[in-house]
């Protein structure tokens, strides 16, 4: 299996796997912190070690600034635009009526999941590895939100496949997003390129640092360092491969 086969079985493992879990049952509270904090650490690497210094290389260190500020901007205004989910709570910033609140969280992870997409192909442009370790990141931070997709819209409908279903397909903008970055890249000027890439890591970075950490260490559990420090150590071995 080729590496682009092998990113979207990856892509959508992660939804997957997550709404299997939310119809069946819920994962231990130190799990979901630790595989949100491993998540963390592989972003943060990739952002810092590969992204931004390969942005800087094709454009300029001011071009990979602005993409950088822009990506986190996107990601702002997605979260004050549509609904944002909290995985230590399953639930979201707003509304309280739990049917709304279901069908908000799944359309909610559907635009959130395009741009994630996007990264995952912005990382090819460095590596092919490191465009997999991106999906693999992305899969894991994708597993607690699908139980956070598809649990309040299960109990709301009772109707267990179909609730796993309708949570499995926010997959498919990650896949489409893939693509469509995929196509733009190669259409694009390697200054416009540094521009996206530096805009990836932004929109990594504010998704760890806004999502991840918090949510990982709201237990208070001071071992979960081990987990993100894991995931920085994966992409720094990955590096040197």
């Amino acid at each position: 299996m080729d590496m682009t086969a092998w990113i979207i079985v990856i892509s959508f493992a992660g939804p997957i796997i997550g709404s299997a879990i939310g119809v069946s049952r819920r994962p231990s509270f130190p799990y979901i912190c630790n595989m949100l904090c491993f998540a963390a650490g592989v972003m943060l690497a990739i952002s810092f070690l590969q992204l931004i210094p390969e942005g800087i290389n094709l454009s300029s260190s001011w071009v990979c600034v602005l993409g950088l500020i822009t990506g986190a901007l996107l990601m702002f205004g997605l979260d004050r635009l549509i609904p944002h989910i909290h995985p230590r709570l399953c639930s979201q910033e707003q509304g309280c009526n739990l049917e709304r609140t279901s069908v908000y969280l799944i359309i909610g992870m559907f635009f959130h999941n395009f741009p994630e997409g996007m990264a995952i192909a912005a990382g090819g442009i460095v590596d092919a590895e490191v465009s997999l370790v991106i999906a693999l990141a992305i899969a894991i931070h994708g597993i607690p939100e699908g139980v956070c997709t598809s649990a309040p819209f299960f109990h709301v409908t009772g109707e267990r496949l179909k609730a796993f279903l309708v949570s499995s397909s926010t997959a498919i903008p990650i896949v489409a997003g893939y693509f469509v970055a995929r196509y733009v890249f190669k259409t694009i000027s390697p200054s416009w390129i540094g521009f996206t890439i530096g805009a990836t890591a932004g929109l990594m970075i504010y998704i760890t640092v806004d999502e991840l950490i918090p949510n990982a260490c709201v237990g208070q559990n001071h071992l979960t360092i081990f987990s993100l420090l894991t995931g920085i150590v994966l992409v720094l071995l990955l590096g040197s491969l």
